[in-house]
């Protein structure tokens, strides 16, 4: 028993000393990078936090030295003040951004299957005409969207945040290299046994691709819940506008540039905050995007 626990020991135990001197030299530097881009994460968190002596020093100090909630209140003094509650806003982009996710996530999956396993005729033309729009800046497909959103009738709905969101050129990109890996042999053995294309994307495909479907789920997170051209353009009532919205206004058509500069910098960090932990939570598949180029 005690020699199994040695050996346990010596399998935890990291080996450095097993390291030559440029694998050493190379983890200290990944080290000192790591903290390195960490460093905006402790400056966006320190900075919601400074009192406006310190958000207008010159020159301006990266961390804070007299840390106070002066920020967070004046910003629950503004919401207070707003005619729709801040919980309203929170709740129309939490309940956007989870719908997006899903929606974006599996329009992109079920357009990468038939696109990389289905070889229909124009199959190529239109994998190209998807990634031809990634070459369109947003502002292009303004007014395009606007007169789409009108026409079917959905303005001032839930559905007139989430139809912006769901075509997502790059979620079916990403989508489609993971399906081409897939070997056909492994489908065609699926659908023998008797499984239908149904059963074969949810059981086949979907657990393989994996690591993408959660990378184009943060990028579609991220898109969503940082948007504001769909409450800016389609909204017309307050209540349904988004979160992200309410905070941009904060430091619009002011007299000055210093007055609600607290409030901001609190905003900012809870926009931030949500992103960072989507990306936490599936930080590792996004690491199996990069690495993995199919099945071994």
């Amino acid at each position: 028993m005690n020699k199994l626990r040695s050996l346990l020991k010596l399998r935890r135990r990291p080996r450095l000393s097993a390291m030559d001197g440029f694998q050493k030299l190379l983890t200290l530097l990944l080290i000192v990078l790591s903290v390195f881009m960490l460093l905006p994460i402790v400056y966006i968190v320190g900075h919601a936090f400074k009192p406006y002596h310190e958000l207008f020093l010159y020159p301006p100090t990266f961390f804070v030295q007299e840390p106070s909630l002066q920020n967070v209140n004046e910003l629950l003094a503004v919401t207070a003040r707003s005619t729709v509650p801040m919980i309203r806003y929170l709740f129309n982009s939490v309940f956007v951004s989870a719908l997006a996710v899903l929606l974006v996530t599996g329009v992109s999956a079920l357009c990468a299957f038939p696109l990389s396993k289905h070889r229909f005729p124009g199959a190529g033309f239109v994998f190209a005409a998807i990634l031809l729009t990634l070459m369109f800046a947003p502002e292009v497909v303004q007014i395009p969207r606007y007169l789409v959103v009108s026409e079917i009738g959905i303005m001032n709905t839930y559905f007139a945040h989430l139809l912006p969101l769901m075509a997502m050129p790059i979620g079916v990109f990403l989508l489609k290299q993971f399906v081409d890996q897939i070997p056909d042999s492994l489908l065609e053995a699926a659908r023998i046994d008797g499984a239908s294309e149904f059963v074969v994307f949810l059981r086949i495909v979907v657990p393989v691709c994996m690591p993408a479907i959660a990378t184009v789920a943060i990028l579609a997170f991220q898109n969503s819940w940082g948007n504001i051209e769909t409450s800016a353009l389609f909204m017309l009532d307050d209540e349904m506008k988004s979160f992200a919205f309410f905070l941009s206004t904060l430091t619009n058509n002011l007299a000055n540039n210093v007055a609600m500069q607290g409030a901001a910098a609190v905003a900012s960090l809870i926009m931030f905050v949500p992103n960072l932990i989507v990306f936490v939570i599936l930080q590792s598949k996004v690491i199996a995007t990069m690495a993995h180029s199919g099945i071994k």
